[in-house]
C-alpha cells in the first residue's frame, strides 16, 4: 500500500480494536505515552494509522497486565533502544511478575477466606455446632493472614 492508500482508523474504531476507551487514547497522547496522532486535514478529528494502532495495542497489553502509566512509559521508551534497554525491560517486569504473585497470593487468601465463611454458615444453618466453630477458627487464623498480608 502506499501511504494514501493506507488503512485508517477513527478514535472509535481504535478504541474498539484495542479495548481502550476514547478518552484513555486521548489521554496516553495527552501525556506523551504514545507519540501524538495525525488530524483529518478538513475535521481535525485524529485518524490513526497501521503503526499508532500497533503501539496502542502493544500499549493496551501493559495496561492489561497492571503497569503504571510511569512503568509504560519506561517500557515504551526502552522499546526504541532495542538491546541497550533490555537489561532494565528484564529487571521491571521481573519487579512486576513478583508484585502479580503477591496479589495473587492475597486474592487466594480472600478466596479461601470466603470459603471458610461459607462452610461456616452451611454449618451453622446445619446446626453442627462444633463444625462452624472449628471452621470459624480456621476463617480467624486466614483473617489475620489476610490482614498481614495487606500490612506489607
Amino acid at each position: 500500500m502506499t501511504a494514501s492508500t493506507a488503512r485508517t482508523y477513527t478514535i472509535r474504531e481504535v478504541a474498539t480494536l484495542t479495548g481502550l476507551p476514547a478518552s484513555t487514547l486521548r489521554y496516553y497522547e495527552t501525556i506523551g505515552l504514545i507519540a501524538p496522532v495525525s488530524r483529518g486535514a478538513s475535521s481535525g478529528h485524529r485518524v490513526y494509522d497501521e503503526t499508532d494502532l500497533d503501539q496502542l495495542t502493544g500499549v493496551a497489553c501493559l495496561a492489561a497486565i497492571g503497569l503504571s502509566i510511569d512503568d509504560m512509559r519506561t517500557y515504551v521508551a526502552n522499546s526504541r533502544l532495542g538491546s541497550d534497554g533490555a537489561s532494565e525491560q528484564v529487571d521491571m517486569l521481573t519487579e512486576h511478575a513478583a508484585r502479580l504473585a503477591r496479589e495473587a497470593e492475597h486474592l487466594e487468601l480472600r478466596r479461601t477466606y470466603v470459603g471458610l465463611k461459607t462452610d461456616y454458615w452451611r454449618a451453622v444453618a446445619a446446626g453442627d455446632q462444633a463444625r462452624a466453630e472449628e471452621i470459624g477458627a480456621q476463617a480467624h487464623a486466614v483473617a489475620d493472614r489476610i490482614r498481614s498480608h495487606e500490612n506489607h
